[in-house]
């Protein structure tokens, strides 16, 4: 069988990243494969896809030749490339560029020179597939996550590519989302023949898919079996007792809350309270609000109707879904050091930081080069130096290993115990089960109901950790 990706002894190293990221690489994926890519957070998976993609290739020194479908990516065309490589990135919002869902299907395509009437088909018959005729005219600022990765995806394949590349695809999708995001990826490959690497942390959902696995570690690239990578290794965090109810600091009464006069309610008359110190994890579908809710309490978004108290608003800090959304200086270090003056900590502590990290060596590397997980991780790790005292974490643990998704609950619980207050959303039922204490399932823009984490999971058919 013929190879649709081909690495022949690559090495790749970042411009200032000291050591070499991929070093002698060499491996190959069979045309029609299903094939896994896992290894450690920051190991180099992200950076090896796109160095299959010309148009993305990172900045730095490549050795070796990569090959898609026996040709070498160097000598392609933005057009050939097109037609031969699709890539989905880990956030739907580094690709999606238009405003309107209709639009983006049809950007590439225009891009590509391809007449009007094709573009239509092509448009047409995807969204049919991935059935999006019910969104098709809908804003995509306005998606749910899941639905915005699944315009992403199928944004690419109206491009026809015959290899797709996809950066940890389904990190924030719900359970039922991912299940039928991954049905659509199988789908893509077994019926229209379209080979698909997938660079995951999450394997064990698409062991029943793939056909194939490799681990990427220290730089190199070894074949592995499905069920070895598909392995479940749990949590293992000590939260210690659970807070004992303190007094009411966060609360929203009666909160209705929608983007635009003409949409339609994200928030419906919703009530929560949180108590000093406790951890809570806001647990639903994609599109039920816990976004929304986020930003609502940090005060980034103003309801419509309803009130919101928060007594720890002078001291509190929001992770949102894209780390780069506050990731804005040149380099690494330069990132933990910025707000050091304001929030009374110093180079000590930047160098620690950096230490813990695993990004000593890349403290002079741009943050954008860093892997997707590594920068959620600096952009946490950027908030938690200011040591605020209100916490909103939105999907905190996307794009982790099993180590550094330990490492964030470690973090939180830390907080935790030095008097934090802590509201997380999160698909992530083992992370929920590490370090909530008490768990609120969102549905239909209002929260169902709120119980200990424990007896959460216990009376939950759905929702395991």
């Amino acid at each position: 069988m013929s190879a649709a990706l081909e690495f022949d002894a690559v090495s790749f190293g970042y411009a200032g990243g000291g050591t070499l990221v991929l070093d002698g690489v060499g491996f190959s994926v069979p045309e029609g494969a299903f094939a896994l890519l896992c290894g450690a957070t920051g190991s180099g998976k992200s950076t090896l896809l796109r160095l299959a993609k010309p148009e993305i290739r990172p900045a730095g020194e490549l050795a070796g030749t990569v090959r898609v479908f026996s040709e070498d990516v160097a000598g392609l065309s933005p057009v050939a490339s097109a037609a031969a490589v699709g890539y989905v990135f880990q956030s739907p919002d580094a690709q999606i560029v238009c405003d309107t869902v209709w639009h983006e299907m049809a950007f590439g395509l225009e891009n590509l020179g391809v007449p009007e009437a094709e573009m239509r088909r092509r448009v047409a018959e995807t969204c049919n597939f991935f059935g999006m005729e019910p969104w098709f005219r809908a804003q995509t600022a306005e998606l749910s996550g899941g639905q915005r990765q699944t315009l992403a995806l199928a944004a690419t394949l109206a491009m026809r590519p015959r290899l797709l590349l996809l950066d940890e695809p389904t990190s924030m999708l719900d359970p039922i989302a991912e299940k039928a995001f991954l049905g659509l990826l199988f789908r893509a490959n077994r019926e229209l023949g379209i080979t698909v690497v997938v660079a995951t942390h999450a394997p064990r959902a698409m062991a029943e898919y793939a056909t194939c696995a490799f681990v990427v570690d220290r730089g190199e690239v070894r074949e592995a079996s499905v069920a070895e990578v598909a392995l479940r290794r749990p949590l293992t965090v000590d939260k210690g007792a659970v807070h004992p109810a303190g007094s009411e600091v966060v609360s929203a009464r009666e909160l209705w809350y929608r983007h635009g006069r003409d949409c339609d309610w994200v928030l419906r008359g919703l009530d929560l309270r949180l108590v000093r110190g406790e951890v809570r994890a806001l647990v639903g579908g994609n599109g039920c609000g816990k976004t929304t809710l986020l930003s609502v309490l940090a005060g980034v978004a103003k309801p419509q109707k309803g009130r919101v108290k928060n007594a720890l608003a002078a001291s509190q800090a929001l992770l949102p879904q894209s780390p780069k959304a506050i990731l804005a200086r040149e380099t690494v270090r330069e990132e933990l050091s910025e707000w050091g003056s304001g929030a009374g900590y110093g180079a000590a502590e930047v160098d620690a930081a950096l230490e813990e990290l695993g990004l000593a060596d890349a403290a002079d590397r741009h943050p954008y080069d860093l892997s997707g997980g590594q920068q959620q991780l600096l952009a946490l790790k950027k908030l938690l130096l200011c040591r605020p005292q209100f916490l909103l974490l939105d999907e905190p643990t996307k794009g982790l290993d099993a180590a550094a998704r330990e490492r964030v609950a470690r973090a939180v619980v830390a907080a935790r115990e030095a008097g934090a207050t802590v509201l997380l959303a999160t698909h992530d039922m083992a992370f929920v089960e590490a370090v909530a204490d008490r768990v609120s399932l969102m549905f239909d823009g209002d929260v169902t109901c709120t119980q200990p984490t424990a007896e959460f999971f216990a009376d939950s058919w759905l929702y395991r950790p």
